[in-house]
């Protein structure tokens, strides 16, 4: 009797144990089941919890700036053509439509680099010839007009000499230049380009001279007492502090060159696109005017931008 319940006794105290362990068991193998039903899936979305929205593509927020970039210029653009239809309706026919414009323009910019003849080529032709007589004028109004412009910042005498001159002759309209240009030079391409030169100089000297003068006092006094020369004055502090003003002055210059040079080349003739416009109007070629005015605003507009850029690049505190 002994033997056979501690046998019982036993045999209920090994099931007991084995119990326990098969309940424990169960949720494990009910876990495997569900993750082995849906690979992949992570553990928080088998547990039920709600997915997180979707953030836009940056693909998406670049469209969208592009678009609210070029949208409201090209509204702008298609306000423009549409009153200049609406004023070719009124001329009764004068005054060439965008669509006959447009047409002319294809044809004309199929090969605008022609050349049949010094006085019969390509509006590209004349372009680029503006864009060499600008060039040149401008490039010797800056290498006259910046180093001027420092030195009267610089010096107070000089620019109490200067300054009327300056005054005195910064008023007078480009065009009443260029009968003197061509007295000088007896030629009408170094007429074109010593107007350019003396409509450009101006811009360039007073701005130059006016950030000389706002440097701060502190540069220069740190500069007497560390007995600094006035090529390291220019140099370490003149230079950096000014240049935003003298680029300033540089975009001013050039747009006022652009301007000036095509009524030069009405005046003197040759190659250019103040030239050619004055050619298509003896020749009763309406559109062809048109379409230099949208070339010289575009032209115009490729150097503004391309010297603003500049200012930005080498602009700094």
């Amino acid at each position: 009797m002994t033997a056979m319940t501690f046998d019982k006794a036993a045999a209920l105290a090994a099931a007991g144990e084995a119990a326990p362990s098969v309940a424990r068991s169960e949720p494990v193998a009910e876990t495997a089941v569900v993750k082995a039903a849906a690979p992949g899936v992570p553990a928080a979305a088998n547990e039920g919890s709600a997915p997180s929205p979707k953030q836009p593509g940056r693909a998406g927020e670049l469209l969208k700036g592009a678009a609210r970039a070029a949208l409201p210029p090209l509204i702008g653009l298609a306000v423009l053509v549409g009153i200049w239809y609406l004023a070719t309706l009124s001329a009764g026919g004068s005054l060439p439509g965008p669509v006959q414009t447009w047409r002319a323009a294809v044809t004309l910019f199929a090969d605008p680099f022609y050349s049949n003849g010094p006085n019969d080529q390509g509006i590209g032709w004349n372009v680029l010839s503006s864009l060499q007589r600008v060039a040149i004028g401008f490039g010797i109004a800056a290498a006259i007009g910046i180093p001027l412009g420092f030195m009267l910042g610089r010096f107070a005498t000089l620019s109490s000499m200067v300054n009327p001159i300056i005054s005195l002759l910064r008023p007078v309209s480009p065009l009443a230049w260029l009968p003197i240009g061509l007295l000088v030079f007896k030629k009408a391409d170094p007429a074109a380009t010593w107007t350019i030169f003396i409509c450009s100089i101006w811009p360039m000297i007073m701005n130059t001279a006016q950030g000389v003068m706002r440097v701060p006092s502190d540069y220069m006094n740190v500069a007497r007492v560390l007995n600094l020369s006035e090529w390291k004055i220019f140099t370490r502090i003149l230079f950096p502090a000014v240049l935003p003003y003298m680029l300033t002055g540089i975009r001013l210059s050039i747009g006022t060159a652009w301007l000036v040079i095509v009524a030069a080349e009405m005046l003197t003739g040759g190659v250019g696109i103040g030239f050619w416009v004055w050619d298509e109007w003896n020749n009763l070629k309406v559109e062809h005017i048109i379409i230099a005015i949208f070339v010289i605003g575009i032209v115009g507009l490729l150097l503004e931008q391309m010297l603003i850029a500049i200012a930005r690049r080498f602009s700094y505190e």
